[in-house]
């Protein structure tokens, strides 16, 4: 139902569920798992979150509709942090917690990106936006810092996040490395996928009079993009 619920939500409910409400999920189980989630539980539990981790990236590939795109990859990393707290180790939880912070500022810019496309092309579809380089060029520099923070490309904070849950995950049992493994690559793929694509190439005869941003979409750009920096530069201020 979330990825759903992502693309029927108004732009405003979009962000608020990938920053605040699924984090408020992540806050729950990370609560709730000492006292009342038997050991029976945890070990299907987190197979369906890792294998899940591969199939959200494989559904991404063959997504065409952006909004979709962008809500598939928020399953996906969610996957990774309710595998992590799911452990209960200060190692996986302090990730999982980095992570959600991380998540939440990516995927809510992402969000606000796609449909700042969708106000200016009225179609989601990620062929009928191409060549947006030429028409915005300053907001596709946004766009590559939401692609290469939604990889966890280094040094990034989502990295950070990523590789303690990793490390974690393969101490807990060295076979969830395929899992994670494979699914940071096709992470890695899709998010150039989108960018590439809505980004490069040539505009469509419907794009020709694009607008170029305002100032108040270049301010909520900068207010996701400056803490995904300071965050970088000290991941010590999520403590």
């Amino acid at each position: 139902w979330l990825p759903k619920a992502h693309v029927e939500a108004p732009i405003a409910g979009s962000m608020v569920l990938a920053a605040v409400l699924l984090k408020l999920g992540g806050y729950g189980i990370i609560r709730m798992t000492p006292t009342n989630i038997s050991t029976a539980l945890i070990y299907p539990t987190i197979a369906m979150a890792t294998w899940g981790i591969i199939m959200t990236g494989l559904t991404c590939l063959r997504k065409t509709d952006l909004k979709a795109l962008i809500a598939y990859s928020s399953v996906g990393h969610m996957g990774l942090v309710a595998s992590a707290t799911l452990i209960q180790t200060p190692w996986s939880t302090s990730g999982a917690v980095i992570l959600m912070v991380a998540h939440g500022l990516t995927s809510s810019m992402l969000f606000c990106l796609a449909n700042m496309l969708y106000e200016r092309t009225s179609t989601r579809m990620l062929i009928a936006m191409r060549g947006m380089q030429k028409a915005m060029p300053l907001m596709t520099s946004y766009w590559l810092i939401a692609s290469l923070t939604n990889l966890a490309l280094p040094p990034t904070i989502n990295l950070i996040g990523e590789i303690q849950i990793m490390t974690t995950l393969f101490n807990w049992s060295p076979l969830t490395i395929m899992m994670t493994a494979t699914g940071a690559a096709i992470t890695a793929i899709y998010s150039l996928q989108m960018f590439m694509t809505s980004q490069q190439g040539h505009l469509t005869k419907d794009s020709k009079e694009v607008y170029p941003a305002q100032t108040r979409e270049l301010l909520i750009m900068i207010l996701h993009a400056l803490p995904i920096l300071l965050l970088t530069l000290d991941s010590e201020l999520i403590n």
